[in-house]
């Protein structure tokens, strides 16, 4: 059943790739899959808020964030399910199936490109919604281009970005109810310059 089940994913991945298939699109998607290599994208840009003093704290949160979705899903999860990937499916039932990268050497579910993104994405979407939209749709393009050059299942994606919104809230809402009282919010109060008499 598991099987059938990932065969047709296969299907989907190539309905996919004659959707969009385009040399513009090949280059799009390869650069944007990549913003995604190591996390890369999000440390930078949890590096950017912890640097800020009004920004800090969200950064601590974004980095906790992503040292869980490395230790559970990359680092749990990944190793009990160990999912081989769609391109070692096809080797395997004699189909020809060409990635246009080179292929992962790591297990399939869930995709941590795709946790990771929506782990700073929910994150960013809870202290500040002008934060939130852009890397909430830089987060989608990130699950899209896993599909598009076919190195993830479907379920992997959708395991990713569902893994890393439970992941995001649970850092998010930890704080709020145990160490904000302490700490105070999550983003510190711009303080306005008084006005001189």
């Amino acid at each position: 059943m598991f099987l059938a089940d990932s065969v047709f994913e296969l299907d989907i991945l190539d309905k996919i790739e004659d959707i969009f298939e385009h040399d513009v699109m090949d280059t799009i998607m390869k650069f944007i899959t990549h913003l995604g290599d190591g996390g890369l994208i999000w440390i930078i840009i949890t590096l950017c808020l912890l640097i800020s003093k009004q920004y800090r704290k969200l950064g601590i949160l974004c980095a906790i964030g992503l040292i869980l979705g490395l230790i559970i899903g990359n680092g749990i999860v990944k190793n009990l399910v160990s999912r081989e990937r769609p391109f070692e499916l096809a080797d395997s039932i004699d189909r020809v199936f060409p990635i246009k990268i080179d292929k992962p050497t790591d297990r399939s579910f869930p995709s941590g490109h795709t946790q990771a993104s929506f782990i700073v994405a929910t994150i960013l979407m809870m202290a500040k919604r002008k934060f939130g939209i852009p890397v909430l749709i830089l987060a989608f393009l990130i699950g899209f281009s896993r599909l598009y050059l076919k190195v993830h299942f479907p379920t992997d994606v959708l395991g990713g970005m569902l893994m890393g919104i439970a992941i995001g809230l649970t850092v998010w809402f930890v704080y709020k109810w145990k160490f904000e009282k302490k700490f105070g919010p999550v983003i510190e109060p711009k303080i306005k310059p008084e006005k001189e008499k």
